[in-house]
Formats: structure tokens, C-alpha cells, sequence
């Protein structure tokens, strides 16, 4: 899909969007005068009137193609995604956030054992290729200023054509529940920064995750600091990191992805806004079904590489499917009477804000260029709009049926 920004300039595009904390220099002498830094460091490497941005964790070109290939190598073997059997709510949730990233993620409950944390790990081996700027820490798209990192922005700013770009894999990355938020934001080197006039900035996870997917296993277990942090971040795009005076701030635009128990605790309203999809997962109930999941789980754990071998077909068939329904995303159109029945059946719901109306109608759209059409039907919206709006609805204590099953009752009453 083109860029958003393919008939602007870059460079004022990038202008445009730099943040305050980056476009505005700070002033070393006004930093010495002031006593935060030692006199005898007057003067030794500084340039006069602004810090330089250093990421002390950016790879080189070849280190960066040589621990992509070490971990491929080393890695643990994936359940293939076309080997799951049911739970097709869910798989057609993650497809089509990978088809159109700004559907704002899935957030998938449901009992323990029902394969979700296994789903979602299976969705690597899918994830379509992506461009981005070599030895960048933060993933940066070399023609969207949206999504650039500070250095990288800096030199589009200053007219530098010759940047190294290459292709990469999306990327998923984990974020355990015990990690710090240092670990997660990331953290400034502050004696560098006064010592030798630069911020050198050790990017988190939410860097790593940039243009890519954030995955949070048992996100309702997810302590109340961190649910901060990704509520910021997954709001603004882009994630701060203020520390003794000094600010950093780069982009973090991924999708987000959680699962849970809904047993082990009810998740933030604010955060379960953020998730553009809701999708509940069931135990199989059906004894032949549940008898096939066992005899594949033992394949794959007796011997899983001729295992994802037998499924490699089917695998490739599913990449081909995301990168074309990727391609024709921007061609899907809506009409604008089902459009308007979205935003009634949003309005009758009493659904919050206008997410639900957004999301729905990205979603549709997804699922239409998934099947290979260029316009959406009401098929289309009825598939999609129970997992879009069901976890949007005001809690009623005394209502014992399901939310998607009144999502449901007024998506018929509206659209019949």
C-alpha cells in the first residue's frame, strides 16, 4: 500500500512532525553556566547549542544481518498457523490486523489450554516484509516521516538521499509481565549525556516494537505502571522518555496484541478501548475435533520441522493471500448508506466515542480485500462488527447475555 505521505515532500513532512523535545535544541553553555556540568568538561567535544542523539544499541548493517540469521537458527520451533485447528474468530482477527495494522490490535479471552498464546506465536512465520532504514533501532520507514526514529529523521531533514535501506520482517516482540519500564521505555545514559554533550539512548522494547506487533501474554496480570506506559504510547504513537532534564521521544506504532483469563481478573477500561478487536475464545467441545488437536500436538512435539514441512504449502498459500489482500487494501471501498448503518448500529448501542465506528469499518474493509473483492458487502460487516464493538459496550451487572449476541440482535434489527 502507498505511503500516506508519498505526494509530500519527506522533508517538510518530517519538519512537520518532529516533535517539540527534538526540534528545539538544548544549550550546552546554558547547561555549564548553570553548574550541570563540570568545568573542566567546558569546552572537550562539545558542539555548541545542541546535543547529539546516539542510540548506543543500533546495530551495524552486518551485525544486524548476522543476529537476524543467529536467531533464526536458533529459535524455537513454531506451531504453523495453518495447523490450528478452530478457533476461527480468533485466526481471522490476527489476519486481518496484519492486513491493515490500524484496525489498533486484538485483545483475545478465553479459558486456559484453547491455544491463544500458541495462535499468536504462530502468526510469525505469516508477517509480510516490511522496508526499513539498516542499523536503525527503531525499525524506521525510510519514506514515512511518521514513523522515523530521531537520527533517521535528522538526516532526511538535512537532504541525505544515501540512506541504507533493506527489507525485514515484521517483528513481534514479547513483553513479559515482570519486566521493568526501564527495560520497556527505555533508558538515557545520563553521564554520557553531561560528559561528552550526547544523549546516548538505549532503546526498550517499545522501540523493537515499532511498525511491528507488541504481544502481552496474561495482559489483565500486567502491573499498573506498565499499563501506563502502553496506554501513552498506544494513544500518541510515540513513546517519551523524561529523565533529569533530558528528553527523547521516538516513534511506537505497533500493533497491540493481548490475551487472558477473564477468571484471573477483569483488564482497565482504558486499555481495553485501545484494542481495536475483541475476540473470545471456547473449548472445543466436540470429541473428534479435540482428538485431531491431540494427534497434531504430538506430531509437532515428536518431530516439528517435518511437521511444519507438511504444512509448508498451506503456509505459503496464507503469505501470498495477506501480501495481495495488503496490496489492494487502499481499493476496497464502503458505500456510504452501509456506513451510515454502522455509525446507527454504533449510536443505538450507546458505544463510546467513534472507535468503534473506525474500527469497524477498517475491519471490513480487511476482510473484504482478504477474499479477493474491492467493495464490501453486508456479509462482510456482519462478520466483523460483533468482535469490534463487543468489548465497547457499557458493563450491565444484571445482563446475563453475551455482548456480541446484542451486537448481533442490532446489527439484524438496523441492516434487515
Amino acid at each position: 500500500m502507498a505511503s500516506p505521505f508519498s505526494t509530500f515532500s519527506p522533508t517538510s513532512a518530517a519538519r512537520a512532525l518532529l516533535p517539540a523535545s527534538t526540534s528545539r535544541p538544548l544549550s550546552l553553555a546554558a547547561a555549564a553556566s548553570s553548574g550541570r556540568i563540570p568545568a573542566s568538561r567546558k569546552g572537550l567535544g562539545f558542539r555548541r547549542g545542541r546535543f547529539t542523539v546516539c542510540n548506543v544499541a543500533a546495530p551495524t548493517a552486518a551485525e544486524q544481518e548476522a543476529t537476524a540469521s543467529a536467531a533464526k537458527e536458533s529459535q524455537r520451533p513454531v506451531y504453523p498457523f495453518a495447523a490450528i485447528v478452530g478457533q476461527d474468530e480468533m485466526k481471522l482477527c490476527l489476519l486481518l490486523n496484519v492486513i491493515d495494522p490500524k484496525i489498533g490490535g486484538v485483545m483475545i479471552m478465553g479459558d486456559r489450554g484453547t491455544g491463544k498464546s500458541t495462535t499468536v506465536r504462530s502468526l510469525v512465520d505469516l508477517l509480510p516484509n516490511i522496508r526499513v532504514v539498516v542499523g536503525d533501532p527503531f525499525n524506521s520507514d525510510p519514506d514515512d516521516p511518521e514513523v522515523m526514529g530521531p537520527e533517521v529523521r535528522e538526516r532526511v531533514l538535512q537532504g541525505d538521499a544515501s540512506l541504507p535501506v533493506t527489507t525485514a520482517k515484521i517483528t513481534m516482540v514479547d513483553l513479559p509481565l515482570g519486566a521493568t519500564e526501564d527495560r520497556v521505555c527505555g533508558t538515557i545514559d545520563i553521564e554520557k549525556a553531561l560528559t561528552e554533550g550526547v544523549k546516548a539512548f538505549e532503546p526498550g522494547l517499545l522501540a523493537k516494537a515499532n511498525r511491528g506487533i507488541l504481544y502481552v501474554d496474561e495482559v489483565n496480570l500486567l502491573d499498573d505502571h506498565l499499563v501506563d506506559v502502553l496506554l501513552d504510547s498506544a494513544a500518541s504513537g510515540w513513546n517519551t522518555v523524561e529523565r533529569e532534564g533530558i528528553s527523547i521521544s521516538h516513534p511506537a506504532r505497533f500493533i497491540l496484541i493481548g490475551s487472558g483469563n477473564p477468571e484471573e481478573g477483569e483488564l482497565r477500561p482504558q486499555l481495553l478501548d485501545r484494542f481495536g478487536m475483541h475476540a473470545q475464545v471456547g473449548t472445543v467441545r466436540d470429541a473428534e475435533l479435540r482428538v485431531k488437536i491431540v494427534e497434531e500436538r504430538a506430531r509437532f512435539d515428536r518431530d516439528p520441522k517435518s511437521f511444519r514441512d507438511s504444512y509448508k504449502e498451506e503456509q505459503e498459500k496464507l503469505q501470498d493471500q495477506i501480501s495481495s489482500a495488503r496490496s489492494n487494501l487502499g481499493a476496497v471501498q464502503i458505500d456510504h448508506d452501509l456506513r451510515v448503518k454502522i455509525s446507527k448500529v454504533c449510536s443505538e448501542l450507546n458505544v463510546d466515542g467513534l472507535r468503534g465506528d473506525i474500527v469497524t469499518n477498517r475491519a471490513a474493509k480487511a476482510l473484504a480485500s482478504l477474499k479477493g473483492r474491492d467493495k464490501v458487502t453486508v456479509e462482510d460487516i456482519a462478520t466483523v462488527i460483533p468482535n469490534c464493538l463487543r468489548h465497547r459496550l457499557r458493563k450491565d451487572p444484571l445482563e446475563s447475555i453475551d455482548s456480541g449476541l446484542l451486537v448481533i440482535e442490532k446489527f439484524y434489527e438496523i441492516f434487515s
